[in-house]
């Protein structure tokens, strides 16, 4: 399992717009080959600043199945146009302890 994190900065005053598309969007990251889980998280400390966190099978469910498909030109259409800067995306993998 790989877990996604992105950093996201929603420019000012469109929070509640955001908050609204992104439910809507979540039905196409959902649908995904891979897809596991995902949850997006509001920052108490600054305004506009989520965190987005999705699980996925393998690295190449997200890089290949989801970013090269058209259902991502659709998740890009309805949500790329709220992010100022473009959002900083990292990838991990668990720990065993």
């Amino acid at each position: 399992m790989i877990l996604e994190a992105a950093m996201l900065q929603v420019k000012q005053g469109m929070e509640k717009e955001y908050e609204e598309t992104f439910r809507e969007a979540s039905k196409i990251i959902s649908s995904m080959k891979g897809y596991i889980t995902h949850e997006l998280q509001r920052c108490i400390g600054f305004k506009g600043k989520y965190l987005l966190l999705v699980k996925w099978e393998t690295l190449e469910d997200h890089t290949v199945g989801f970013r090269q498909s058209k259902e991502y030109q659709e998740w890009k259409k309805q949500l790329h146009h709220f992010y100022d800067p473009f959002p900083t995306v990292e990838y991990f993998e668990n720990v065993q302890l």
